[in-house]
């Protein structure tokens, strides 16, 4: 095992990863932005560095900034947790040219999967199901039309190199699929500077499933489960759960093979994510996108097995066996995770602000993965994510009972937060039930 850690990163995900670095005894070194400098990640590791100011250009995505500080610090390794630069395989490679681990896949993984029209067309060949769709991008309005009229609506229509939801549109006629593919267009090249866009058939009431694999230092590639990801708003994950209650087990055995397949197929090695839509009537899946790093909602994997998939993470790049017994591994109970932001409850729109009272919920079965604490100010530069509410249960019902209860029990005075909306949504009869798909969100506010 290395040393010395850095993490590329900030908030919660920074804490996690100290946290289980700590436990190792890697001496960790933070990085952090000038208006993050208050917050508990920079204090808690053994060493922090600043990058620049609160702009990510200047802080989290500057990447001479970062491998200055690496060396500066005397850091062996560099994690960089979801988001910012997490799935950039120049910095992958960047990290590998100064003489750093990388903890994550190869960059030639990361690039091979971060395409999503090069990325279906690994998986269609290497016999992963993949919806109808276009086998390159599309470069302009009038191609699209053609391209929708013979995959047939409706049609969803999203940025080829994005991710995130950003971009993503739903067009049901040709009138609307050219305004989404325009809404597209100028969101990818905004946001990701490359404006292909991808368009595939739309699956009518999916479910977002995805599978945690973890290719391992020697050359295995091994599946810990699936969690359901479908309480979305924007396109973007809200409410996560394992095990999914719409996947029967035959999927799930087919779910878990195919995504050993897609990871193998790019000779995967670390921590990743194979995310699929499912049409619970038919029961059958198609890949959707592979996340190329450690995904938000992976506590609640860890909840049902046991597994600290950071620590893993960090074996795997160091070329150790895994610290848990990967070929007996049996997930158990039921784990759910709530996304806490600064951000109405309503229209989901941010709300930053100094927090003023933060109350954590504790007690069996609860974990909470937190960013800010009372006295921390949420600043308008960043993801608004608070904290990841987690818990656990014999089954999924105790673990919605359990969530409930944690749910009324988190105070944070300040910024309006949308734990109201969870109080809403565990008591809300499609998701009790575990009936529901990617349009719930809609329904819970209809309801209201």
């Amino acid at each position: 095992m290395f040393e010395s850690l850095l993490v590329a990163n900030r908030g919660e995900i920074a804490r996690r990863v100290i946290r289980t670095a700590a436990r190792l005894g890697v001496r960790t070194i933070a990085v952090y932005s000038e208006a993050d400098a208050q917050l508990p990640f920079v204090r808690e590791a053994d060493e922090a560095v600043l990058l620049g100011p609160a702009a990510p250009a200047q802080s989290y995505l500057n990447v001479e900034a970062i491998l200055s500080a690496a060396r500066r610090a005397g850091a062996q390794a560099i994690h960089p947790g979801y988001g910012f630069l997490a799935e950039s395989a120049a910095f992958a490679a960047a990290v590998g040219d100064a003489g750093l681990t990388w903890v994550g896949p190869s960059p030639d993984a990361i690039e091979a999967m971060g395409d999503k029209v090069n990325a279906r067309n690994l998986m269609a060949k290497a016999g992963v199901p993949v919806a109808a769709g276009t086998e390159s991008p599309v470069e302009d309005v009038e191609e699209a039309v053609r391209a929708a009229a013979a995959i047939g609506y409706p049609i969803m229509v999203k940025a080829a190199a994005g991710g995130g939801g950003i971009g993503m549109g739903l067009a049901r006629d040709e009138a609307e699929l050219r305004t989404a593919y325009e809404t597209a267009k100028a969101r990818a090249e905004r946001f990701f500077s490359s404006p292909g866009i991808l368009l595939e058939r739309y699956i009518e009431n999916a479910r977002h499933v995805e599978v945690q694999v973890l290719g391992l230092a020697d050359g295995r590639v091994v599946a810990l489960g699936e969690r359901d990801c479908s309480v979305q708003r924007r396109h973007q994950k809200i409410v996560e759960e394992t095990p999914s209650p719409g996947v029967s087990r035959e999927l799930r055995e087919s779910m878990l093979a195919g995504a050993i397949a897609a990871a193998e197929a790019v000779g995967y090695r670390n921590a990743g994510t194979v995310e699929c839509l499912v049409d619970p009537k038919s029961q059958e899946y198609v890949f959707l996108e592979m996340n190329t790093r450690l995904q938000v909602e992976h506590p609640i994997t860890e909840l049902v097995t046991g597994v600290d998939l950071v620590e893993e993470q960090l074996r795997i790049a160091a070329g150790l066996p895994p610290a848990a017994d990967m070929d007996n591994l049996l997930p158990k109970g039921h784990a759910i995770e709530l996304r806490v932001y600064a951000e109405d409850p309503v229209r989901f729109l941010p709300r930053p602000g100094k927090i003023t009272t933060w109350s954590e919920p504790a007690g069996d079965g609860i974990r909470v993965d937190a960013g800010y604490e009372a006295g921390s100010v949420v600043t308008p530069y960043y993801d608004p994510l608070l904290a990841k509410l987690c818990v656990y249960g014999a089954d999924r019902d105790a673990a919605i009972e359990r969530a409930r209860a944690a749910v009324k029990e988190f105070v944070i005075g300040g910024p309006t937060t949308n734990l109201l909306f969870f109080d809403r949504l565990l008591t809300h009869p499609s998701f009790v039930s575990g009936a529901y798909d990617t349009g719930i969100v809609a329904d819970v506010r209809a309801d209201d």
